[in-house]
């Protein structure tokens, strides 16, 4: 069982589960199911407990619903995603967003041979797996399109970090840090491409090297007429130039 892909299944239904079980037995002898849950509560519980490679979630469920599954993951550990819907609209979505794969009730073998050739593919590729997380937060209804997590490294360790808690983003040469109150992570995307991600979002390009959350800046004061000293809510101080620091005390109402 050394290359055995450890799974999970994720539906309120007891039937759903067991035919899905059966399935997934008949079709891939090396899945082994090493839990099932019956609620989003549970769910989280036995992810953060048993650590699966891959979760077969079913969205519609009673209280938490699949999506706010999706929301609770976080790291190092994370595990990637199959729908498991009967409505096609919500497949699709997910699946456009970021799921490995979808599969719809009543799942079909062919189908499902499909999808666990997805999830193959997937398996230990710990930053393509974030990155997927990260999508699928799109589809979470909030007024902002614009994603609310974002994918942090520690070590060899793919984290899923809320963007609000992001002070800024540090460029050293081809490097990028993403800095919270607590903990300092690499990220892995350039900061430009970082920068397009979080249009729309509360931060601004204050150098080429930095970019900040204005909701953690706390005050910004000249150093002379050509440079400015912006300061974060933790003590974290950045360099501004005059022109960035007009266009921010614009942006902060000052």
């Amino acid at each position: 069982m050394s290359h055995a892909i450890r799974a999970m299944l994720v539906d309120d239904e007891p039937v759903a589960r067991a035919v899905l079980r059966e399935e997934l037995e008949a079709v891939a002898p090396e899945i082994e199911i090493v839990a099932e849950a019956e609620s989003g509560e549970q769910a989280l519980q036995e992810i953060g407990a048993l650590h699966p490679d891959v979760v077969f979630l079913d969205l519609q469920m009673p209280g938490m619903d699949g999506f706010e599954v999706v929301r609770r993951l976080e790291g190092p550990q994370l595990p990637s995603i199959v729908i498991v819907t009967a409505y096609d609209q919500h497949a699709i979505r997910a699946f456009e967003a970021g799921a490995v794969d979808y599969l719809l009730k009543p799942v079909g073998e062919d189908r499902l041979a499909q999808c666990l050739h997805r999830v193959r593919g997937m398996h230990r590729n710990a930053l393509a797996i974030a990155e997927s997380l990260a999508r699928l937060h799109q589809l979470l209804p909030e007024p902002n399109p614009a994603p609310r997590k974002i994918v942090g490294k520690i070590g060899e360790a793919f984290h899923l970090v809320d963007t609000h808690q992001v002070l800024a983003f540090q460029a050293e040469r081809e490097l990028v840090w993403m800095v919270t109150a607590r903990q300092r992570y690499r990220a892995t995307q350039p900061l430009r491409t970082i920068q397009e991600r979080l249009c729309g979002m509360n931060f601004a390009r204050i150098h080429r090297n930095s970019l900040v959350n204005l909701d953690h800046v706390s005050k910004m004061v000249p150093l002379s007429s050509q440079r400015w000293l912006l300061t974060l809510d933790n003590g974290l101080e950045f360099i501004v130039s005059k022109r960035q620091a007009q266009a921010l005390q614009r942006l902060c109402n000052w």
